[in-house]
């Protein structure tokens, strides 16, 4: 028997626990050039959020009745006819929120898990990672010296960015929740400089931390933070729109930026990105990061919760702060 979280009910404001449904269907035969996967972790994003919404996006909206869509990270334990899979290869896929999974093997990956642990793979080497590789690098266009500024910056995409900046020579300062975070993004990550938002005047601490103003911002809240990196923009600067968490669960219409204008005073740009732009070049930062993670240039972190009864309150900590890195949910019971 499979264990499976259909979403049921479009959410207004925050998902709550009626959002989905939780039952027990019978695994169906495969057909060929299918595979069966255990899945051993589920990914939380907060783009997930968004997948919710009836609305014209990147990607399509969830249907009603269809199981919660989400990154995955699993083994395969059957396999019917398939040319490029075989039981026992571990593999990163959008399983979605159930504890087994059948696919024909489109957008899956073999991932190795003697060279990382599995969440690594859904985390720092899985789409979040790409994100912050492709968002600094491509869209970003830091280069040595440039003093970069990321929101989230506790977050699974904010702390890569961060590093990765750092890695490039660059001046990092990080924006984030509570004093824990503040003190991880500093003391583990190397970061150059915190920001408080929950206990600190970000606008007057922006100012004392990067008192010549900004090169690249790096955007994964939006709302009132976004508007205030605005303001201390340099010339020809770099704004990356990678995500608005603090807008997904808005009961109203999303808050935009009144300092737009300071684009156009200093002749800057403002680009969003989304991730899946770059698929074809997801082993190339694979690679990379995957050397800085063995040599120890890079840390990777995930917050780790079990079992899928405890979905919705494990989703919820993407938006109430409670956890530190990479949100994953834990589907094999050991």
């Amino acid at each position: 028997m499979n264990k499976q979280l259909l979403f049921v009910k479009r959410p207004v404001g925050p998902a709550e626990a009626d959002t989905w449904s939780l039952v027990d269907t019978e695994i169906p035969d495969l057909k060929d050039g299918e595979i069966l996967i255990k899945q051993h972790y589920i990914s939380l994003d907060p783009a997930m959020r968004g997948w919710m919404n009836d609305s014209k996006s990147y990607i399509e909206p969830m249907a009603l009745g269809s199981v919660m869509r989400a990154g995955s990270v699993g083994e395969i334990v059957k396999v019917n006819n398939h040319p490029s899979f075989k039981i026992g290869d571990f593999i990163s896929a959008y399983g979605g929120v159930q504890k087994y999974a059948v696919s024909n093997g489109q957008g899956c990956y073999k991932v190795d898990p003697k060279l990382a642990p599995l969440p690594t793979y859904i985390g720092t080497l899985g789409m979040p990672g790409m994100t912050a590789y492709f968002g600094i690098l491509e869209v970003g266009k830091i280069k040595e010296g440039d003093v970069v500024v990321v929101s989230g910056a506790a977050g699974a995409v904010g702390s890569i960015v961060g590093q990765i900046a750092k890695l490039k020579g660059c001046h990092v300062v990080g924006i984030a929740g509570g004093p824990e975070k503040c003190k991880y993004i500093i003391d583990e990550l190397g970061f150059d400089g915190a920001i408080d938002y929950k206990n600190e005047a970000v606008r007057a601490r922006l100012k004392e931390e990067c008192p010549k103003g900004l090169d690249v911002y790096f955007d994964n809240v939006g709302g009132e933070i976004l508007d205030i990196a605005l303001s201390r923009l340099k010339m020809r600067a770099r704004i990356v729109i990678c995500g608005a968490i603090s807008q997904y669960n808005n009961k109203m219409a999303i808050k935009g930026p009144s300092n737009y204008l300071s684009l156009l005073v200093n002749r800057a740009s403002m680009q969003g990105m989304v991730v899946f732009d770059w698929a074809d070049r997801y082993g190339e930062a694979a690679k990379v990061m995957g050397t800085w993670l063995a040599e120890g240039k890079l840390k990777s972190k995930e917050a780790v919760f079990e079992g899928i009864e405890n979905f919705p309150e494990t989703f919820n900590r993407l938006f109430s702060g409670e956890k530190l890195g990479k949100l994953v949910l834990k589907v094999i019971e050991d």
